[in-house]
């Protein structure tokens, strides 16, 4: 099973967003993870709430910082934004979208955020998972 692991700053919008659509989008075809380079405390509520839109419950994830371990273990690395300074080098591939920061965001603005990265996810890592 392909491993991917989403990164952004602070582990509260972008990547915590990717990882659940890629659970929402991909079921068990992908194991996905999520960290930051400088966790916030808590998962930004409107990504929260526009994730449950969709059925998730991510209210009780907590952000967390990425690990050398992290990098070495996923497969695909996904940078929420790109030219994040990593710890390490990733074993795997690495991807870099550009997502914009939703941190003061309410829900209303945050989706079509969802919607981009989820189009995203089905055409870059979903899609081609099904072709092989």
């Amino acid at each position: 099973m392909t491993e991917v692991l989403f990164i952004c700053q602070h582990n509260a919008g972008r990547s915590q967003l990717g990882a659940a659509l890629l659970e929402h989008l991909a079921g068990n075809r992908f194991t996905a993870s999520s960290a930051g380079l400088s966790p916030a405390e808590t998962v930004n509520p409107s990504i929260a709430a526009t994730v449950a839109e969709l059925g998730m419950d991510i209210t009780s994830r907590r952000p967390r910082a990425v690990t050398e371990e992290d990098l070495e273990r996923a497969d695909v690395v996904v940078l929420m934004k790109p030219g994040l300074e990593l710890p390490a080098a990733p074993r795997g591939a690495v991807l870099q979208w550009a997502f914009p920061d939703p941190s003061a965001w309410d829900v209303e603005s945050v989706r079509p955020l969802r919607d981009a990265v989820a189009s995203r996810i089905s055409q870059e890592l979903v899609e081609p998972a099904r072709n092989r």
